[in-house]
């Protein structure tokens, strides 16, 4: 179907006309149909209009529930404005910078981390303060204004009379939304993107991945990652169905596995390192994908070929590789083909339809199969960045190659290929920028803040070796006698360590905080001049088998302490601790083990704090998954149970006393 000069509202349009009675979003507790979704966007969007939304401005949206800012999103674009999302994961202060730069005409939102002024509006006349009772005999979840209970497994309608939409104003250059990057060398940057980019985005995607009124797409991302966009609007533009969780609260592997099930999910789109975890735990277990479930895609980091082929050759749902930007209207290319057996890489793929990618040097292209720059041009490219048009000269730059006049190419630093068969392949980065768990960070950027204390004469970050999904530091004291000897590493631990970190937990995201840290005398060089990283890996790792750490009490080379070997937790196991065979307190001993494997550190203690050492949420996934292997009582167990328990005393304690009859006792494998 051509859709050139059509908005992506006339696709809504269309689609709310040929299946109103389709599911369109999908909740834990309701199944909105087309037209429920359609009046109570209407409702939604007079309201905002009369708050002054309009062309040229921003409706916020701070919701935690996924199906409310879907709504929202909707929402904002019937009254003809942008709409832009602010993540409730953020610190308060890049919270309120994020506000204040967006200047929005209103904010929606019912949120702790909402703007004073949010307010969530009223549905349609008649429907009381349930935005799906319509035939529903249960009341249900109230996305409209106020709160319910109960379940419902069908489309339902909104009753009363529906309230007009905002007669449209808004033109394909008009803004659709605003979603702020990383802020890899700076503050966070705004990328604008408008209406036109957005529709030509959606009818691509959905064209690639073969979308139909009968997939489900699970939002797991997210609510200020660019990977929303790619969640919703692709298929609600295709008739399928948004799949909602009820909260922003990330979904370990069982949870997904559990949810994509139960919901008959189709479609779901993970992280690089969030879609091993799943892997992995989907080996260990012997478990095949749900039955509904044909496609995941994944994205956001380097592919590794040899889980992508095993997938391949295990699973039924077939994967899309793909790779993007968020300036670019996130995913530029897709490879869907099947790794042939001598792939040293997972091509990238192809280019989307609209979207026009080249590799140059010294900004002209290169035949194919050499390397160079990847430039991205075509209409899908974002307006710019918010009120910075410095930095967008910089990185959307006229293009001289295009036949059209006035195009524009966007530099990605991304060094790249065309491979034989067209394929676009990742062969690194033009700068030492990185990407922790999807994100772009520029490593200096957390170094110059690390610098800010003044104990601190130098600095250094990257990826921890094992998992590349945390930020190990490594800092040289501006104190000599503070200093390890040369070649040693000694752990930060304790207040020291909170202290220095507390600027940059202030500051910065979660993901960009490097819950590592070690003291080191010099960063040793390379013979290229360059910080050797893998001789600081080397010190980190005899630390860790050693247990050397450093407290705020003893630094340095007459404070460093080294523990040795670490010691069976089982003598200082408490009252929850059950003996076990040879001694052993269990859970304790157990639980310890799980920690320091999951970890990668053998020197880890039983009240040692598992966020302090590096865990975050992909290795917490990995920490549950252990523990419901070895114990019955951890069945049940989610990762909100690590920020209550974040230390194996406190955990194992849990473990102890949750059941009776021995359900803290670590599973006997292989005999009977």
């Amino acid at each position: 179907m051509d859709h050139t000069g059509t908005d992506i509202l006339d696709l809504w349009d269309l689609r709310v006309r040929e299946d109103p009675g389709a599911p369109a979003l999908v909740t834990p507790r309701r199944v909105l149909s087309y037209r429920s979704v359609d009046l109570l966007t209407d409702a939604w969007a007079a309201s905002l209009a009369e708050h002054g939304a309009r062309p040229g401005r921003l409706v916020g949206l701070a919701f935690t529930d996924p199906g409310r800012t879907v709504l929202g999103m909707i929402a904002a674009l019937k009254a003809g404005s942008g709409f832009t999302v602010l993540d409730d994961r953020l610190p308060p202060a890049a919270r309120t910078s994020l506000v204040r730069r967006t200047e929005a005409a209103v904010w929606l939102g019912d949120g702790a981390h909402a703007p004073a002024a949010a307010y969530v509006p009223a549905g349609p006349a008649g429907a009381g303060t349930d935005c799906g009772t319509g035939t529903d005999s249960h009341p249900g979840t109230d996305l409209g204004t106020g709160s319910g209970t109960g379940a419902r497994s069908g489309p339902v309608d909104v009753p009363g009379s529906p309230l007009r939409r905002p007669a449209r104003t808004a033109v394909p250059g008009d803004t659709a939304y605003v979603l702020f990057t990383s802020g890899s060398t700076g503050q966070p940057k705004g990328t604008v993107v408008e209406r036109d980019a957005l529709r030509r985005f959606a009818v691509a995607v959905a064209e690639r991945l073969e979308l139909t009124a009968a997939d489900r797409w699970l939002q797991v991302a997210s609510l200020g990652f660019d990977v929303l966009i790619e969640e919703v609007f692709p298929a609600l533009m295709a008739g399928a169905a948004v799949v909602c969780r009820a909260d922003t609260h990330a979904l370990d592997a069982e949870e997904l596995h559990s949810m994509m099930a139960g919901t008959g999910t189709t479609v779901v789109e993970l992280s690089t390192q969030y879609w091993l975890e799943y892997a992995r735990w989907l080996d260990a277990r012997g478990l095949a994908t749900p039955a509904d479930l044909r496609l995941v895609v994944v994205g956001g980091e380097r592919m590794d070929p040899r889980p992508y082929r095993e997938w391949q050759a295990r699973q039924p749902a077939r994967l899309a590789h793909v790779y993007g930007l968020t300036e670019c209207t996130v995913s530029s290319t897709f490879y869907t083909g099947l790794l042939p057996a001598g792939a040293e890489e997972v091509p990238l793929g192809t280019p989307l339809r609209d979207v026009e990618i080249s590799v140059r040097r010294d900004g002209r292209p290169v035949p194919p199969g050499e390397s160079g720059e990847i430039h991205i041009g075509g209409p899908l490219l974002a307006r710019g960045f918010l009120g910075d048009e410095a930095a967008t000269a910089r990185r959307f730059v006229p293009d001289a190659w295009a036949a059209a006049p006035g195009a524009r190419v966007y530099t990605t630093g991304d060094l790249g290929r065309i491979d034989p068969d067209g394929n676009l392949v990742f062969l690194g980065r033009l700068d030492d920028q990185v990407k922790i768990r999807g994100h772009r960070l520029e490593p200096a950027r957390v170094e110059r803040a690390l610098c800010e204390d003044p104990a601190v004469d130098q600095a250094v970050v990257f990826p921890d070796p094992g998992t590349g999904t945390a930020l190990w530091g490594f800092t040289v004291p501006a104190d000599p006698r503070h200093a390890p000897l040369p070649g040693e590493a000694v752990r930060l631990t304790g207040a020291e360590r909170d202290a220095l970190l507390a600027p940059l937990e202030a500051a910065l995201p979660d993901w960009a905080v490097p819950r590592v840290l070690y003291r080191v005398a010099v960063l040793p060089k390379n013979p290229h001049g360059k910080i050797d990283k893998r001789r600081l890996s080397d010190w980190a790792s005899a630390a860790a088998a050693t247990g050397s750490t450093g407290s705020a009490g003893a630094t340095g080379r007459s404070g460093a302490t080294t523990a040795g070997p670490a010691a069976d937790p089982g003598g200082q196991a408490g009252p929850e601790g059950q003996a076990g065979p040879g001694g052993r307190d269990e859970p304790l001993t157990t639980v310890v083990d799980l920690f320091r494997e999951v970890l990668g550190a053998p020197g880890l203690g039983p009240d040692d704090d598992f966020f302090e050492h590096g865990g975050q949420s992909l290795l917490a996934m990995r920490l549950l998954a252990r523990l419901r292997e070895s114990f019955p009582a951890a069945a049940g167990l989610r990762a909100s149970a690590l920020l209550r328990c974040p230390t194996p005393r406190l955990l194992a304690g849990s473990l102890g006393t949750s059941g009776a009859g021995g359900a803290g006792r670590p599973r006997r494998v292989g005999r009977p």
